[in-house]
């Protein structure tokens, strides 16, 4: 039987870079996303994107750090 994975058995896995304010972002036909992976306590890895829901990159940006902020709370 498979147990979903919860909130506190997972590492987020995150590449901040001081030169790119658009990292973890990417436009798909004018819409832009968030992707990161994370990694489970059974050693499974999963890459997650979530769309942003905004043509603006610094709407998304502001999101983007909204998701990964929550995201890395839930997470220790």
């Amino acid at each position: 039987m498979s147990h979903p994975t919860r909130p506190s058995a997972i590492q987020l896995s995150l590449r901040t870079r001081a030169h790119n304010p658009d990292h973890h972002l990417w436009d798909n036909n004018g819409t832009w996303w968030c992707h990161f992976t994370v990694h489970t306590a059974d050693g499974q890895k999963r890459r997650v994107r979530r769309s942003l829901r905004t043509p603006q990159l610094d709407v998304a940006r502001r999101k983007r750090d909204v998701v990964l902020t929550r995201l890395a709370i839930l997470s220790v």
